[in-house]
């Protein structure tokens, strides 16, 4: 099992680490697993600095997803773009 930094923007950081936000939707361009770990630390983009809060979470799915592979046609996607739901 891996252990994975990430940065996290303030509005998420704070939904995630209340334990509202049970998902993350990042660009597929790091390998994660499911039972890895992620270290999300919060990133501050105006200061351009890490705030030095961070919280742990483990993953327990992923969904791997290429935009032209989806269920609706490519320019439905590009013309109303996708919602991913939090289910609990």
């Amino acid at each position: 099992m891996a252990i994975i930094k990430k940065k996290i923007w303030p509005g998420y950081f704070d939904a995630v680490a209340s334990g509202r936000k049970k998902f993350e939707l990042r660009l597929n361009d790091f390998d994660v697993e499911e039972g890895d770990t992620l270290i999300l630390e919060e990133w501050d983009p105006e200061t351009k600095d890490y705030t030095g809060r961070k919280v742990e979470k483990k993953a327990t799915y992923v969904g791997k997803f290429k935009i032209d592979k989806l269920f609706w046609p490519e320019d439905q996607i590009r013309e109303k773009g996708i919602q991913i739901i939090s289910l609990e």
